[in-house]
């Protein structure tokens, strides 16, 4: 049975330096590649595949058209109205690659890009500042609004403004983490199941269909928490814009 945290470590596929800098391709700038590169197949697939004489769509445009559902019931059924649908294509495109991400390192011996913290925070620190930047944009130093509750007695407004301070300022670790941990959990998991059914001989069939339901499974979570990820990306940015 492998080390389960191998499938996490970032290899060398081609090594070089450049000016003396370590500029080496890795398995997680091929596995970025591939993600992006698939995600923009699949959409060009789209554009040049038309319908056939019996069928008004092809399944992938319907594919394509229940993502574009869900993102826009993400950011609320009456986002025509509401300044949030002018970042559709910001919440759409982090979620499409956060989506391929998690599906790309479902491929046996390919590498997950979004279990590793440094792109989930990086994704959401990136986020965060476009937020900051639309809140402060948008109503100046009223920005700071945000951390007041609307309601709250005087008296406990200044230990609200510390707490909803420090929660401010944790979104960008907890989006990150929530999404880095669970997938590095699933695919620990999967690991070591397929690792019993390596050394379970004759006696594999139950190892071998709880690592097939469980890749299933797993499959659901890559898909949950690119949504969440994204929802969660939603929820603040309505909140710089609207201030609730």
């Amino acid at each position: 049975m492998g080390d389960p945290l191998a499938q996490f470590a970032i290899k060398k596929v081609i090594s070089f330096t450049a000016w003396g800098v370590n500029v080496s391709f890795t398995n997680y700038a091929l596995a970025c590649i591939v993600s992006v590169a698939l995600i923009l197949l699949f959409f060009t697939i789209i554009l040049i595949t038309k319908p056939s004489k019996t069928r008004k769509t092809t399944r992938s445009a319907a594919l394509a058209t229940i993502l574009y559902e869900v993102v826009v019931n993400m950011i609320g059924k009456d986002t025509q109205k509401e300044d949030i649908y002018k970042f559709f294509p910001l919440i759409f495109t982090t979620f499409i690659f956060v989506l391929g991400c998690n599906i790309v390192g479902m491929i046996p011996f390919s590498f997950t890009v979004t279990s590793h913290i440094i792109t989930t925070f990086a994704l959401a620190s990136f986020l965060f500042v476009i937020i900051n930047v639309v809140g402060f944009s948008r109503h100046g130093l009223g920005y700071f609004r945000i951390l007041a509750p609307e309601g709250a007695p005087l008296y406990i407004l200044p230990l609200l403004v510390i707490v909803e301070f420090f929660a401010y300022i944790a979104r960008p670790i907890s989006l990150s983490i929530r999404l880095a941990a669970n997938m590095m959990a699933g695919h620990i998991v999967l690991k070591v199941i397929a690792g019993f059914v390596s050394i379970s001989g004759v006696f594999f069939l139950f190892p071998f269909a709880l690592l097939t339901l469980l890749t299933g499974f797993e499959i659901f979570v890559a898909v949950l928490q690119a949504y969440i990820f994204a929802i969660l990306s939603s929820v603040y940015l309505g909140d710089a814009i609207n201030l609730h």
